[in-house]
């Protein structure tokens, strides 16, 4: 398997765990940094992925948003406990098409769509009546119509620069396959666990 590319590989261990992972298979650690390079860590849900990157959408105002606009890069964590594997994935962040963002609006679930109007996400708030609030004001807004994309609500694709896979080995004696972007190629380097 360690001459097929990161990406590839990625997509089969991810098919598997869609199958087997009995809890959110596409969840994944977001790493950023604000300006100070302090990190930050929070759970996103992978909502696509191709050799391009890995792509997630947010609140481009929450805190994730705001960091990914000064930093630029992220680093990503899947764990699959179940398949004891994990994926470590690092990279820029670009941000997704608007028609991109479009598209994927769309599929979400109404009250979805309007959590995404509600929300000043990672800002802070009185108490839950005013989410609350807020909700009724935007389902009112809407009414039965097409909710559409907010502009602050968009995604970002990490453009992976280095993908590690990880599998658990007896006496934790681990496997782990390093690949490195190199140009259009990968380098894969065998680490010690």
């Amino acid at each position: 398997m360690a001459e097929k590319d990161p990406v590839s590989r990625f997509l089969e261990w991810y098919d598997e765990a869609k199958r087997r992972e009995p809890d959110v298979p596409n969840a994944m650690a977001l790493a950023t940094t604000d300006a100070g390079g302090a990190p930050s860590l929070r759970m996103v849900l992978l909502k696509d992925v191709d050799q391009r990157g890995f792509v997630f959408y947010t609140n481009l105002e929450s805190r994730k948003g705001l960091e990914l606009a000064i930093g630029g890069k992220a680093a990503l964590l899947f764990h699959w406990k179940s398949l004891h594997r994990q994926v470590r994935v690092e990279g820029p962040a670009e941000p997704v098409t608007e028609a991109e963002a479009d598209a994927y609006f769309a599929t979400r679930d109404r009250g979805a769509q309007i959590g995404a109007w509600a929300s000043d996400q990672s800002r802070v708030m009185e108490g839950r009546l005013d989410l609350e609030k807020r909700v009724a004001k935007f389902a009112a807004k809407f009414g039965f119509g097409t909710v559409p994309r907010p502009p602050f609500w968009s995604g970002y694709r990490i453009v992976p620069e280095r993908i590690e896979f990880w599998s658990e080995g007896k006496f934790r004696l681990h496997e782990r396959e390093a690949f490195t972007r190199n140009g259009e190629a990968w380098r894969m380097d065998r680490l010690y666990p």
